[in-house]
């Protein structure tokens, strides 16, 4: 490369006394120091979000495994023992489990006919106004055509069904199940990345028996055991009130791995929070409740007890990614960053023709150097070849 540079001495004769190395320094300075900003700017940037590793993401199994006991007495019914397998309920998902904390009991139904509910039958005051065969979605039976007595004050469509139907809608208060909140689940979680052919389990190498055993969520962030009361307690809800009548808890684990060999960290991170709206006034059927019954024969004739129960659903959700060191991607976000440096060379130039560099003595010699580097800019010409 020649480098032509070209003076009008004459012209430049003027300017014996104007500090012209100012107006060089000034340029230099402001270069290097907007320079040295962008350097550390895109180094911290490229650290902290691992700009030169590739990434992979995660893939997940999950199963869950609940404990606890409790006991409640329940109307018409008695002292009732509840087990793992009394409370737990169907999974409804792969990655979920569910508790029940409250129940409505319909005892000693059997096949037959009998007055349906007001509130999901027909209101009437003559066999006219029913009609035989019909039912709907919140039906309990098929009617009959006959119009009979409910209470001493209501008709109702007879149905056939299983009788008595079920009459009380809204749960006990407070919750019949409310001691669950003590009851414990334990969460395994084992995650894998394909593209860097890595596995990891939430049960670390070091978490024995006599470990999961004594282990608790507020001395231990890994611990993978948790009691529901805190599960809810940390999703911004009290479980007394939630119990009720039901509804959905997430539990979030987060893989964030790095596989580098200097600085190689993969641990889980819980968070918890409610996933179903809990506002009457927004959802028309709030909570989470679902029906099932315990058949016997009394006397040859088959009857069951009917529970409505309501509960809270967890629902286990992994996600997450690991990184790995890789030279293709350093070399990509080095390349994204040299039109950061370009930027500073053109600020440079326009910063110094629209701000005047300062002197350290007075205004007048503020003007005078900035005039005479204006001046050197038209009288020197530096041409690349």
């Amino acid at each position: 490369m020649n480098v032509t540079f070209s003076l009008n001495h004459k012209s430049l004769s003027s300017f014996r006394n104007v500090p012209f190395v100012g107006c060089v320094w000034m340029r230099s300075y402001l270069f290097y120091y907007l320079f040295n900003v962008v350097f550390v700017f895109c180094s911290v940037m490229m650290l902290w979000n691992r700009k030169y590793q590739e990434f992979d993401l995660v893939v997940s199994s999950v199963t869950t495994k609940v404990k606890g006991v409790a006991q409640t007495r329940l109307p018409g019914v008695g002292d009732v023992v509840w087990d793992v397998v009394d409370y737990s309920g169907p999974s409804q998902d792969k990655n979920s489990f569910f508790v029940v904390t409250n129940v409505i009991v319909t005892k000693n139904q059997k096949q037959g006919k009998c007055p349906e509910a007001p509130r999901n039958g027909r209101p009437c005051q003559t066999d006219k106004d029913c009609e035989k065969g019909a039912w709907d979605q919140q039906s309990h039976g098929i009617q009959t055509g006959s119009c009979v007595k409910f209470d001493m004050l209501k008709k109702t469509c007879e149905v056939s069904a299983w009788c008595p139907v079920e009459r009380s809608t809204n749960p006990p208060r407070p919750a019949m199940l409310e001691a669950a909140e003590n009851f414990t689940v334990l969460i395994k979680n084992t995650v894998r990345f394909p593209a860097f052919n890595f596995f990891k389990r939430n049960i670390l190498p070091n978490m024995n028996d006599s470990y999961l055993r004594s282990c608790h969520r507020g001395n231990d962030s890994l611990c993978p055991i948790f009691r529901l009361g805190d599960v809810v307690r940390e999703a911004g809800e009290k479980f007394s009130n939630m119990a009720v009548e039901g509804g959905v808890i997430g539990i979030l684990i987060k893989w964030d791995c790095n596989l580098d060999r200097l600085m190689q960290r993969c641990l889980p991170r819980y968070t918890f929070k409610r996933l179903d709206e809990k506002e009457s006034n927004r959802t028309l059927y709030p909570g989470l409740n679902f029906r099932f019954a315990k058949y016997n024969m009394v006397n040859g004739v088959e009857e069951r007890t009917l529970y409505k129960a309501f509960g809270i659903r967890f629902d286990v959700m992994v996600f997450g990614q690991a990184g790995r060191f890789s030279f293709i991607q350093l070399i990509i976000y080095i390349g994204s960053t040299l039109s950061y440096y370009a930027l500073v060379s053109d600020h440079t130039r326009v910063h110094s023709r629209i701000y005047p560099p300062s002197a350290p003595n007075t205004v007048q010699s503020s003007v005078r150097i900035w005039t005479s580097c204006k001046q050197l800019n038209k009288l020197t010409q530096i041409s690349y070849n």
